[in-house]
């Protein structure tokens, strides 16, 4: 559990990540948690569904009601992995009327299984950043078994029986997919897919690959306006995370590190109850310690956790 958070696109959001670390079946060249190493593609109860269940339950008792917009399945990886995922997003409904979301990079919903579990969800948010096979292998670098086909084909199967909201992301790099040939591509694989919303969103904290930059403001409103009509341009949030009110700064710190790689500015603003020396002592002793780890990217230095795999390897 994590959060809530102040999430771009799902306001106040309390996360659940039900995996280990980095659990998942892309190697995205844009994650912000770095390499994917090994990937995973077999699905298995990585937590057991019953503690995260508890855990749930606990966190809702200590928030006021309207505190919590969404409750989101996310995190550190890829959450349809997890083999009880439909078991604990109908146990999280049991239990409160908070709206669910689940993260997902779709890579899945071909199956019928997963796309029976998330039913459940009143929000499924997947990933399409490319129109072609050829930019999908070089931007999210997939299992071999999940082919730029079946991605299409589960997305547009489950919109076509899912209940609830599909908003669909994509992820801009600048060079990459950004340019108007590619975007008419993804353009048209969204017509076939039809969701309710198309979230443009680009970079913002530190992408696995050092090659990676973001596109600028009118590369963003440009994307916009040939995406279609239910497209829009994810705005920026400055970073809130809602700790336990016990705990220390050092605690704090590589809590908020390991899912949200941020610069110091960002994590003196989330860490807003400790005093900006007290933060700065922290990861001076955490980076001594081999707790936390600095990563420069677009020009910027980022702090992350030390489990963080990032490459420095030229453009493809």
């Amino acid at each position: 559990m994590f959060g809530p958070i102040a999430s771009r696109r799902l306001g106040r959001s309390l996360g659940v990540d039900p995996i280990v670390y980095k659990a998942c079946n892309w190697n995205c060249v844009y994650c912000q948690l770095g390499r994917t190493t090994p990937l995973r593609h077999e699905r298995q109860d990585f937590v057991p569904a019953d503690d995260v269940l508890a855990e749930v339950r606990q966190v809702l008792a200590e928030h006021v009601p309207g505190s919590i917009d969404w409750i989101t399945f996310g995190g550190s990886g890829e959450p349809t992995l997890h083999a009880s995922l439909g078991s604990m997003l109908r146990g999280v409904k049991a239990l409160t009327e908070i709206p669910v979301a689940v993260l997902t990079n779709g890579a899945l919903l071909y199956r019928p299984e997963v796309q029976v579990e998330l039913m459940a969800a009143d929000a499924v948010l997947p990933t399409l950043d490319a129109g072609s096979d050829e930019l999908f292998q070089r931007i999210n670098r997939p299992s071999p078994e999940l082919t730029f086909g079946r991605l299409i084909e589960g997305l547009v199967a489950f919109r076509r029986v899912f209940g609830g909201k599909l908003w669909v992301e994509v992820m801009l790099i600048k060079g990459v997919n950004d340019a108007e040939p590619e975007l008419r591509d993804i353009a048209a694989v969204l017509e076939r897919i039809q969701p309710h919303e198309v979230h443009i969103n680009r970079p913002v904290r530190p992408p696995a690959e050092g090659w990676v930059q973001a596109p600028d403001e009118e590369t963003l409103a440009r994307a916009a306006s040939i995406l279609g009509s239910n497209a829009r341009v994810v705005a920026a949030t400055a970073p809130c995370l809602e700790l336990p009110p016990w705990g220390d700064v050092d605690s704090a710190v590589v809590e908020i590190l390991t899912r949200h790689p941020m610069s110091l500015e960002e994590l003196v603003q989330a860490l807003e109850r400790w005093e900006p020396g007290d933060v700065g002592q922290a990861l001076a002793s955490l980076a001594r310690d081999g707790r936390v780890r600095t990563v420069t990217r677009m020009g910027r230095q980022f702090w992350s956790g030390v489990e963080a795999k990032y490459g420095e390897t030229p453009a493809p």
